[in-house]
């Protein structure tokens, strides 16, 4: 099967062409003529299986068949969880779109909205955006969607984890109720499920790739490791093997902070990418590590899910993930479009369950692997293969809000009960000076108040 055979007009094939590629892959094969169709679609396909060109395709050629779109409109709208994976669906978008008339626009929060703005002005056919900026540009009426004709939601499971739903139903609320619906995501989880009930209407479910499952090209070692040896252990295997471009991940920002400094002391480039970075310093990481100047990318999960670097060859787990599913995310980033890859895990004694959990959920053994000079002091013990079925986590329900007490009210119904009381005090605390001040309030009759005379002080001579 070709492109071709798919319903792609000839200039679309020939940008796809140009970019080197001439096979569908399974989740295009099936996701083109599913779109094409004008139906609602529901995919679940893991990173690196061609999803983006799932969908920006078919998007494309409807587009091509379309009037133009009038000022601050939308055509189609796709929203992303984070600003790398909406760069790269724009990047994508431009490349298949080359030599059509179609106009596309980026926006995403970190960098100035004006630039922004005056993008939106001519209108544009397809909008990739992050739910926060877009919701700034429309309270602004920088854009709008009368003319909006199809939605996605790319790495929708990734938009739940990272709180975004309520921006998404906000978002869907402002939208045209006809309209194309497409949905991908990496799981059919049930949080996905009930996102898509209220969202998608009789869809083309789509599934390519088996539930949990690691990619066959990539080739996994788990390293059993002292957490103080960790950062000279990959320095030494950087070194030692002659590694370029791994990424590395690390569960948090402070930590990728942490490594990069400690590499850069051994000689080793490397730059962080997480949230607190700028947009600026994001993509200089970025185009720096897929050019060769800097030879390590250290990132953490929530920026690392919209990543595409070609033919990466190195993925290495610092830290283990403490949820499961992004174990398979990680070293997903690595093995892609054919190519082999390999994936490194440094698993201290106290990763140990992390380690099992992870082999239980992917159903397969990850082999252990020993670094002379490095054996750990506490080895993690070896255990065979949890065969029990992974159930899915239920989404923990929202905390009920307790009922609202006026604090200041209380404590001054408090006061006026028992006068002594103040701060939680019992009665009769403090200094013999405040007992004198209440007994003289509780009997005014009484309260003989002491003078104090003045003393002049002696002049000094």
């Amino acid at each position: 099967m070709t492109f071709s055979d798919l319903g792609l007009s000839p200039e679309i094939v020939h940008c796809i062409t140009e970019k080197g590629y001439s096979t569908p892959t399974p989740i295009q094969a099936q996701g083109i003529p599913a779109v094409l169709s004008g139906k609602d679609v529901m995919a679940a396909a893991q990173t690196g299986t061609g999803k983006t060109a799932a969908f920006t395709l078919p998007i494309i050629e409807q587009l091509l068949h379309q009037p133009r779109p009038h000022a601050n409109q939308a055509l189609s709208l796709v929203l992303a969880p984070t600003r790398e994976l909406a760069l790269q669906i724009a990047e994508n978008v431009e490349a298949y779109s080359q030599g059509t008339r179609l106009r596309s626009a980026v926006v995403y929060g970190g960098v100035k909205i004006n630039p922004q703005m005056m993008q939106l002005r001519k209108g544009v056919d397809i909008l990739i955006a992050t739910p926060g900026r877009l919701l700034d540009l429309y309270s602004q009426n920088a854009v709008k969607f009368n003319q909006l004709r199809t939605l996605v939601l790319d790495e929708a499971d990734r938009m739940l984890d990272m709180g975004f739903i309520h921006d998404i139903k906000k978002i869907i609320k402002l939208l045209p109720k006809e309209r194309q619906n497409l949905l991908f995501s990496a799981t059919f989880s049930e949080p996905i499920q009930a996102l898509a009930k209220g969202l998608i209407i009789d869809p083309v479910e789509i599934s390519v790739t088996p539930k949990n499952a690691a990619s066959k090209t990539v080739t996994q070692f788990a390293y059993g490791i002292d957490k103080a040896q960790k950062t000279k252990l990959l320095s030494h295997l950087i070194r030692s093997k002659k590694w370029q471009q791994v990424l590395v991940f690390c569960r948090t920002k402070h930590g990728a902070n942490r490594l990069v400094t400690q590499l850069e002391r051994d000689k080793i480039s490397g730059a962080a990418i997480h949230g607190n970075k700028s947009q600026a310093a994001r993509v200089k990481a970025l185009n720096g590590f897929k050019t060769g100047e800097i030879s390590v990318l250290v990132a953490t999960d929530i920026v690392a899910r919209g990543l595409d670097i070609a033919e990466l060859p190195y993925v290495v787990n610092y830290d283990l993930p403490n949820i499961y599913e992004d174990y398979v995310h990680r070293i997903g980033r690595t093995g892609r479009a054919g190519s082999d890859g390999l994936a490194v895990s440094f698993v201290t004694l106290d990763d140990a369950p992390d380690l099992y959990g992870i082999e239980r959920f992917i159903g397969a053994l990850i082999p252990r692997a020993q670094e002379p000079g490095f054996e750990p002091t506490h080895p993690v013990p070896e255990k065979a293969l949890d065969t029990r079925p992974v159930k899915a986590k239920k989404p923990k329900k929202p905390k009920k809000p307790k009922p609202h007490q006026d604090h200041q009210a209380v404590d001054a119904n408090k006061r006026q009960q028992n006068p002594a009381a103040k701060k939680g005090k019992p009665a009769g605390s403090g200094n013999a000076k405040a007992q004198r001040v209440r007994s003289a309030i509780d009997n005014p009759t009484n309260a003989k108040p002491k003078r104090r005379r003045f003393k002049p002080k002696p002049n000094k001579v």
